[in-house]
């Protein structure tokens, strides 16, 4: 019926949206847009870092996008400087960085339209067993320490006084954040991460009665996304990433159509 490229390009895209439905919710949940960017635009760097040695891109944008998260976590404890001038700085200075060293690699042929916006059709059957088994391990996770990080996400000093540990938690959600980023970076590309990790779960927030609600109608918007932004790429034959994510913000504004009491 479909050619195997596209089947597999549905299964990919399926698995990572699942994921990205409840760490979607968070981000929002907790203001985190800008870190989520924050960490996308550091994929970039990890990308490179493959390249020159050798890496799978996946596990160097892994390692990366969590060095990243962590330095911002340490800084905001030795600086004064507030969070969202740390998040400019290390936003722009490892994009910048990560384009400095690609202008290096001349002997490398690099296909830069497709790290930036993502080339899903081009998945293969290891990259699909990374999405699918790396996606199991962090809702796994997510799942064991989600009251700790609900409840930091509601009253932080409340999560501390409970004996929470609300820092440990916040670190575990660091690494989280960047393994979504990690497997998700063949798909929509590093522009556009951010967007599948947000527009689906800000759609839920709409009609939502509650946090559970959210992150089922997130992962079930993000599916949707991922199946009829394939279908139309193949249709009308446009990028795949980028139709991903105009699909999300269709769903979007029709999420905000007031429904009928």
């Amino acid at each position: 019926m479909f050619d195997d490229f596209f089947i597999r390009a549905l299964i990919a895209g399926i698995g990572v949206a699942i994921v990205a439905g409840p760490l979607g919710c968070l981000v929002i949940w907790r203001r985190l847009s800008y870190f989520g960017d924050t960490l996308a635009h550091s994929a970039l760097l990890g990308v490179t870092f493959a390249y020159s040695f050798e890496l799978n891109a996946s596990f160097s944008v892994f390692i990366i996008s969590a060095v990243i998260g962590l330095l911002l976590l340490s800084l905001q404890k030795r600086t004064k400087l507030p969070g969202d001038a740390l998040l400019g700085i290390l936003s722009h200075a490892s994009l910048a960085v990560g384009l400095v060293i690609i202008g290096f690699l001349s002997f490398i042929r690099i296909d830069l339209m497709s790290l930036l916006f993502g080339d899903i059709l081009a998945v293969s059957l290891q990259e699909i067993l990374i999405i699918w088994v790396g996606g199991f391990l962090i809702l796994i996770i997510l799942f064991f320490i989600w009251k700790s990080l609900f409840a930091a996400t509601v009253n932080y000093e409340l999560a501390a006084a409970e004996g929470m540990n609300p820092d440990r938690t916040n670190l575990i959600f660091t690494i989280l954040l960047a393994g979504v980023i990690a497997i998700s970076i063949k798909m929509v590309g590093i522009l556009l991460i951010t967007g599948l990790l947000l527009i689906p779960a800000a759609m839920s927030r709409n009609f939502s009665k509650g946090p559970y609600q959210m992150v089922f109608f997130s992962a079930i918007g993000g599916v949707l996304s991922v199946i009829v932004g394939l279908f139309a790429s193949l249709e009308f034959d446009i990028a795949s990433g980028p139709a991903i994510i105009t699909v999300a913000l269709v769903f979007f504004i029709l999420s905000l159509i007031p429904l009928k009491k």
